[in-house]
């Protein structure tokens, strides 16, 4: 049932998620692509899980954070793409009240994840270059599993707020949301109750959270690109940047895509234009993750390159 009626009032109790297209022919190319997408997702985070956990050699912090922001990946993607697979074969695809949000809290707590990971690896490869002799002892395992902790509680809280506030709202009138999954702004332009702390709590979260992350990245580069501007050696200029090149790339490309559909006006673009880009955050990117830090990070191709011959001569 979509809703419940109780005298004048119809109250939703499920929603219809349009989806990505209409077309038919498009539907089954898409849903080829995107399956495609996603097994290589699994396979390639799973693989960054398991190679970091069997090969000593990748017993750092950097890999430690790069473990767990695999799994996000794999927890960020598997949101969404199951359902808007789904989508793709079905001629309406429905899902109840309490399945939007579990999967909204589901995207909300991925994301945050995300974002507190990438920042803590900012700070890990500043301590790296900037402060190579304390180390060991500023990125102790002790430290590391305290990041972690603040990325978890930070992913809940936010998760939280998000959640609250939808169950918050009162759907009385269409439950057709316009997206490939029950995200929040759409949710918000269907329902019939005052949306104005439902939407400035979640603002104010996520806001502070984006804010706060950025500002440790932005800041971890600036001191890390003055570190090696005042190295003398060009050997050593090309592997500090070498050893963030994986992490950078996969920063703008996470806050490129978070920026334009989170922080820029929604009059700069359409709701068309607002779920591709929504794939390339959700779908596209926890697939590249793996693909940047095994293609540019000679540790990890080494590391695979051990496993495989012990394997093969085992």
């Amino acid at each position: 049932m979509d809703a419940l009626v109780d005298g004048n009032n119809t109250e939703v109790t499920g929603f219809i998620l349009l989806g990505l297209t209409d077309d038919q022919i498009l539907r089954i190319i898409l849903f080829m692509i995107i399956l495609c997408i996603y097994l290589v997702t699994i396979f390639g985070n799973l693989s960054t899980i398991i190679l970091i956990r069997l090969s000593s050699q990748l017993h750092y912090p950097m890999y430690f954070f790069l473990s767990h922001l695999a799994f996000t990946d794999m927890g960020l993607s598997s949101s969404v793409t199951p359902n808007m697979l789904v989508n793709f074969l079905v001629e309406r695809n429905t899902i109840s009240y309490l399945g939007c949000a579990i999967q909204l809290g589901s995207v909300v707590f991925f994301g945050t994840m995300e974002c507190f990971l990438l920042a803590a690896m900012a700070y890990d490869r500043f301590m790296a270059i900037c402060s190579p002799l304390l180390y060991s002892t500023k990125m102790s395992t002790q430290v590391c599993v305290q990041l972690l902790v603040v990325a978890y509680v930070g992913g809940f809280v936010n998760d939280f707020s998000f959640t609250i506030c939808v169950y918050s709202l009162v759907f009385c009138g269409p439950n057709r949301v316009n997206h490939f999954f029950c995200d929040f702004a759409p949710l918000v332009k269907l329902s019939c109750s005052d949306i104005t702390v439902s939407t400035i709590v979640p603002s104010f979260t996520a806001g502070s959270i984006i804010v706060v992350t950025v500002f440790v990245i932005a800041v971890s580069y600036i001191c890390i690109l003055i570190t090696i501007l005042k190295m003398r050696s060009t050997e050593g200029r090309h592997r500090a940047f070498s050893t963030c090149a994986s992490h950078l790339t996969a920063v703008t490309l996470y806050y490129g895509t978070i920026t334009f559909i989170y922080v820029m006006p929604k009059s700069c673009y359409t709701t068309d234009q607002n779920k591709v880009i929504s794939v390339f955050y959700m779908v596209v990117i926890p697939m590249l993750n793996p693909l940047i830090y095994s293609l540019r990070n000679n540790e990890i191709k080494g590391a695979l390159k051990r496993q495989l011959a012990r394997k093969m001569f085992s």
